[in-house]
């Protein structure tokens, strides 16, 4: 066990992605002076990826030792023995500090949002809402927390509902695209997911009208129509894969994809900040 071990069971490549939802709140507040911004920051990243994926490599040690997207800094760690031995501890006293920071900064309600994150991810893992078709999905709206964080420990208003929807819709089809990816795993280890029970030509299916409708909020909520342009585009992309795609993403194609999204993620942070992208527009 060392220490490049736990940072890579937090999944770095996952790391835009968490920041990003946590920026958005903020819709050109200058608040890069704030040390609670900051700490927020780091904490979205590293401890709560942490608890997020630490506590799933808990249960899926025989699942993830036959999928080779795993073992890396994108898509997260196979830890051995001994390290998924001391793994509750590492997530426990990883979060310690900041259940203290976050509280003193914030208040006790920063107490309810641990307790909430922890509820999310109890009910993902520990009653195996990851193998209960539907709800797999549903629980991805866990990282709305993401959210309430910065609301609670920066005390700026929280986005409206067409961006908590928004936000919720695009957690689970990302989640979604992740079990097409492992479906051959899952079901070789009798895992039942979403991607399983409807196929994957039924799941590529919901993606797609997931995408939709996730178009159809931003053109007709948010200020840019750029947002809805790119969704619609990738709507029509995974249409074409749908019909004409192949059955199981080569692992290529699913490492340059996230990466490519990453870069994506990166790039339009500070864009999606100072143009405040998912703020209502006005008139609507």
């Amino acid at each position: 066990m060392n220490l490049l071990s736990i940072i890579k069971v937090a999944r770095p490549g996952f790391w835009p992605t968490q920041l990003w939802f946590f920026v958005l709140p903020f819709a050109g507040r200058d608040l890069f002076d704030s040390p609670a911004f900051w700490l927020g920051c780091v904490y979205v990243c590293f401890p709560l990826g942490l608890l997020i994926y630490g506590w799933n490599d808990l249960g899926d040690a025989v699942t993830d030792a036959a999928n080779p997207r795993k073992d890396s800094w994108l898509f997260g760690a196979r830890p051995d023995a001994d390290l998924r031995r001391r793994l509750p501890w590492i997530i426990a006293l990883s979060q310690l500090p900041f259940v203290v920071a976050f509280v003193w900064i914030g208040g006790p309600i920063l107490l309810f949002w641990f307790v909430a994150v922890c509820l999310a991810n109890f009910t993902y893992n520990n009653l195996n809402f990851k193998s209960r078709p539907g709800w797999d999905l549903i629980n991805q709206a866990g990282y709305l927390l993401v959210l309430v964080l910065s609301s609670w420990l920066c005390g700026v208003p929280q986005i409206g509902l067409a961006a908590l929807a928004f936000g919720a819709l695009f957690a689970m089809h990302s989640h979604l695209f992740g079990q097409l990816m492992d479906v051959d795993e899952d079901q070789l280890q009798g895992r039942r997911s979403t991607a399983i029970q409807i196929g994957v030509r039924g799941s590529k299916g919901l993606l797609v009208a997931m995408l939709i409708i996730e178009s159809a909020i931003a053109a007709t909520s948010f200020r840019y129509q750029w947002v809805a342009w790119f969704l619609a585009a990738g709507a029509a992309f995974f249409l074409f894969d749908a019909i004409f795609g192949p059955r199981r993403y080569p692992l290529g194609f699913s490492q340059l994809f996230f990466i490519g999204w990453n870069i994506i993620v990166i790039f339009s942070m500070h864009f999606v900040w100072k143009y405040d992208v998912f703020l209502i527009a006005p008139g609507r």
